[in-house]
């Protein structure tokens, strides 16, 4: 993405978080059926761990929800996800976005649309990404730094915004992402009050209009 290596002290995602709780031991389940937005990530990301994934849900004791294909829509998985539910097992979910941008605009289903719609028909979800608190905690004891030196930046209200605040971190929008076609033509404080109020989220502590 251009960024230069050495600005970096580290790198922490919700994968991660996941990752270092199965090798801590505080999540039992080692059978995985991995959904990913390539062939290979699950494998990928699992180095290291004492798993296996497994090619059948009926195989496997979690479903680990880690990305899409972004021609998937929403139901591009509902088959293996009703098997999943059936047999009562959880989705471990990486990142409960439910959508993303992409180039000229566009915007793809993510992992967390399934994860909610899992939920909402009575499955077992258990979060890892924003805005949930295992990822912000994870970051910060890498850091070694409380909430009162921490900035989230990002640009989704429900996950970056609303994580942030709830894990007592200061918090910059920005509006060149994910609402970027609330905030064309627009003034930029009320595009940005309409949504918070849509959203029914906190209001960022700052924003910017992109992120360069």
């Amino acid at each position: 993405m251009g960024f230069e290596p050495g600005l970096f002290e580290a790198v922490m995602t919700s994968g991660e978080a996941l990752w270092q709780d199965i090798d801590g031991g505080r999540v039992r389940e080692r059978r995985l059926f991995a959904i990913e937005r390539a062939d290979g990530d699950g494998a990928a990301w699992a180095t290291g761990l004492d798993v296996t994934l497994v090619a059948k849900v009926e195989e496997a004791e979690a479903v680990l929800l880690m990305g899409l294909p972004d021609d998937a829509g929403e139901t591009g998985y509902a088959e293996p996800l009703q098997t999943a539910r059936a047999r009562d097992i959880p989705v471990l979910c990486t990142n409960p976005d439910r959508a993303a941008p992409r180039a000229n605009g566009k915007v793809v289903v993510s992992p967390g649309a399934l994860a909610h719609a899992y939920a909402e028909a009575g499955g077992r979800v258990r979060f890892y990404g924003k805005p949930h608190g295992p990822v912000f905690r994870a970051l910060e004891a890498r850091l070694g730094a409380g909430p009162d030196r921490l900035l989230m930046v990002g640009d989704s209200l429900e996950h970056d915004i609303a994580g942030g605040h709830a894990a007592g971190w200061s918090t910059a929008f920005v509006q060149g992402g994910l609402h970027a076609a609330a905030f064309s033509g627009a003034d930029p404080d009320a595009a940005l009050a309409a949504l918070v109020a849509g959203a029914g989220t906190p209001s960022p502590d700052y924003a910017l209009a992109r992120l360069e």
